[in-house]
């Protein structure tokens, strides 16, 4: 933990990894930040007291550079960043999409890069980050990216091949539960909740059901099985979920999240 890391575009992400880190026994002393608008540098400061830089300067005097900047804006900062990167500093991207032979293609020779995947749940340590190696990262620059990761969650190791699929799942999966909770708040408030009331017993019950996922080694069929009595309230409900076709809406709309990571890839904007 002697070496000094430096986030780049240090958004909400980025500060939660900065905090993660602090908690995991990183020196501030030792972690470098960049941002857009100086307020926002000066406001990392004061509140972790970090030091903030220009992207040059991280370049230049950082070990580990994590890159968290919009996928859009990925380019611009490789340009930027190019003439002032040795070979052997570890890039981490934290972009979606974007191959690890994008900035290999950018940086010297042989710089190490590994491409990390990570989502919103790192802003309450419990984040799901997927690792991939460059081709020019070894056992030690992975094990580094766990450890800076596994602050904020848990991490998983993937073949690059695989990261459009985990983007998909993993990636944009909070939104998917969100959105779900939101529908199931509207349902709660048809059948004469209140707002409130409706809120809490969904979301205690969504905690409730994560945890035994996790914990209990059950197939989600055997745990869902569980709850669902013959001719009661559960299988009436999967039944219209079911002719509602959710189970297929699911699969589609975890393809088309995958083709959109593949098209940030080849570059489509649109």
């Amino acid at each position: 933990m002697s070496q000094k890391v430096a986030v780049l575009g240090t958004g909400k992400i980025g500060e939660a990894l900065l905090s993660g880190m602090i908690r995991a026994g990183w020196a501030p002393a030792d972690l470098l930040v960049t941002a857009r608008r100086p307020e926002r540098a000066e406001e990392l400061r004061s509140r972790h007291g970090v030091t903030p830089v220009t992207n040059t300067e991280a370049a230049k005097t950082a070990d580990i550079l994590i890159l968290t900047v919009k996928p859009q804006d990925m380019g611009a900062l490789l340009d930027e960043l190019a003439p002032h990167v040795p070979a052997d500093r570890l890039v981490i991207s934290g972009a979606a999409g974007i191959p690890t032979s994008f900035f290999e293609e950018r940086l010297a020779t042989g710089t190490p890069v590994v491409r990390v995947m990570t989502n919103t749940p790192a802003l309450v340590d419990e984040a799901m980050s997927v690792i991939s190696a460059g081709s020019h990262a070894t056992e030690q620059h992975l094990a580094h990216a766990e450890e800076i990761f596994g602050g904020v969650g848990k991490t998983l190791r993937v073949p690059e091949s695989q990261q459009d699929a985990c983007t998909a799942l993993s990636g944009s999966g909070p939104a998917y539960f969100f959105y779900l909770v939101e529908a199931m708040t509207d349902a709660g408030i048809l059948l004469g909740l209140p707002r409130d009331k409706a809120h809490d017993l969904i979301v205690q019950s969504a905690i409730g059901a994560a945890v035994m996922l996790r914990d209990s080694g059950e197939h989600p069929v055997k745990l869902r099985e569980n709850v669902t009595s013959p001719a009661g309230t559960t299988i009436n409900a999967i039944r219209e979920l079911e002719n509602h076709g959710v189970r297929a809406a699911l699969i589609a709309a975890l393809e088309a999240a995958r083709d959109r990571s593949r098209e940030l890839a080849s570059g489509k904007k649109d």
